[in-house]
């Protein structure tokens, strides 16, 4: 089965000024995960790449080197973390600036926005927590300036579309209490830009603890594991056009129970514990909602979780995330949207390179080419 398969991508290797005076000279994603150490028997790290090193996005060689190995897995594009943090403030936005107007590579991407504060805590094992950027929505002005910015990119060739349409993700629809308008807004621009809309998707977690209210507040809500629609719905009637699900939590959630995972990743978070241990071939099944087979959500493949470089003992690490595993990960979900239209037979994966997170498909030196393998094989 040929399904749509776009890879979420981290455009952070490289050194930025903002991480220069939080971190020091040259910090990058690569400095943690080159730092990490083993917690317990058996745990893989450092994970150290294998084909393309420690590298810095800001080469074009890597770049194109980056889409070739995507294009041969059967990827069929790239989703670029784009960091407006408001004010016309921008983040990591380099790499794909530089991938726009040079053209190359020749490779489809889209933007999926990450609405979130910039803060120390991204990096850091615990100890006082610094801003680095807020997430500032100032009002139309800059909503404006927003579109005007990303307007290059909706308009090039290489543009992701969906029913004709590029499509543009949110990240965090929650804290975004204006998105209703926003949405509504870069639709009439979208308009008299001359283009034939925008797919407006969310991403949010199939199960959740945080409900949104109509006036953009939220409050905290019983986790539903047996269905997802009011969730779905909820984001649905802000005006978007899908549903980007990540079935992370309703797994573990799932697997341990949810009052004693909730619990766990509390007491892992303040008390030294030790590990918390998922085990991905038992977790994974448990990704995929009932409403994840509605036309216009999207699921989340996951090949692998540990986030131990960023985070230390706070969170939980997927053991046996092997490139098997993934391939049967990959081919449940393969059944969740083969009645789709051809249109919406689409997976994205998180991620194509989220060191920190232990969540990447690149190569590295233990599994090699093993999850690129996985996806090809699945989608032959």
């Amino acid at each position: 089965m040929k399904a749509r398969i776009i890879a979420y991508y981290l455009p952070q290797f490289h050194p930025i000024p903002e991480n220069d005076d939080a971190w020091g000279k040259g910090f990058t994603e690569w400095t943690n995960v080159a730092q990490a150490r083993p917690l317990f028997r058996g745990h893989y790290q450092p994970r150290i790449p294998a084909d393309l090193g420690f590298y810095d996005l800001r080469l074009p060689e890597t770049r194109e080197q980056q889409a070739q190995m995507a294009r041969e897995a059967g990827i069929e594009g790239f989703c670029y973390y784009h960091y407006w943090m408001g004010g016309g403030k921008q983040l990591l936005q380099r790499p794909f600036e530089e991938v726009l107007q040079s053209g190359k590579p020749d490779f489809p991407f889209c933007l999926a926005w990450a609405n979130h504060e910039w803060t120390t805590r991204t990096w850091q094992n615990g100890g006082k927590v610094k801003m680095i950027a807020p997430m500032l929505y100032p009002g139309d002005d800059d909503y404006i300036a927003h579109f005007n910015y990303v307007l290059p990119a909706l308009r090039d060739k290489r543009y992701i579309t969906v029913d004709g349409n590029p499509i543009f993700s949110i990240y965090d629809p929650y804290r975004f209490a204006d998105v209703a308008h926003f949405i509504e807004l870069w639709r009439e621009l979208a308009d008299k830009a001359g283009l034939p809309g925008i797919h407006f998707s969310a991403m949010i977690s199939s199960t959740t603890t945080v409900k949104r209210t109509v006036d953009g507040s939220r409050q905290r809500v019983i986790p539903n594991l047996e269905s997802s629609a009011e969730v779905y719905n909820d984001i649905l009637t802000l005006g978007f056009d899908s549903i980007t699900s990540y079935g992370k939590s309703r797994a573990e959630m799932i697997y341990m129970g949810k009052y004693r995972r909730n619990i766990s990743k509390l007491l892992h978070k303040y008390l030294p514990l030790p590990t918390l241990k998922y085990n991905y071939p038992k977790v994974v099944p448990h990704f995929f909602a009932p409403e994840d087979k509605w036309e216009n959500v999207f699921p989340t493949i996951l090949p692998q979780w540990d986030r131990t470089p960023r985070a230390g003992n706070n969170e939980g690490i997927y053991v046996n995330a092997t490139p098997e595993n993934f391939l049967k990960h990959i081919e449940d979900a393969l059944q969740v949207i083969k009645e789709k239209q051809p249109e919406h037979q689409l997976l994205f994966l998180k991620s194509w390179n989220e060191w920190g997170e232990g969540n990447y498909v690149e190569p590295d030196q233990k599994y090699g080419h093993g999850y690129l393998n996985a996806l090809q094989k699945a989608l032959l």
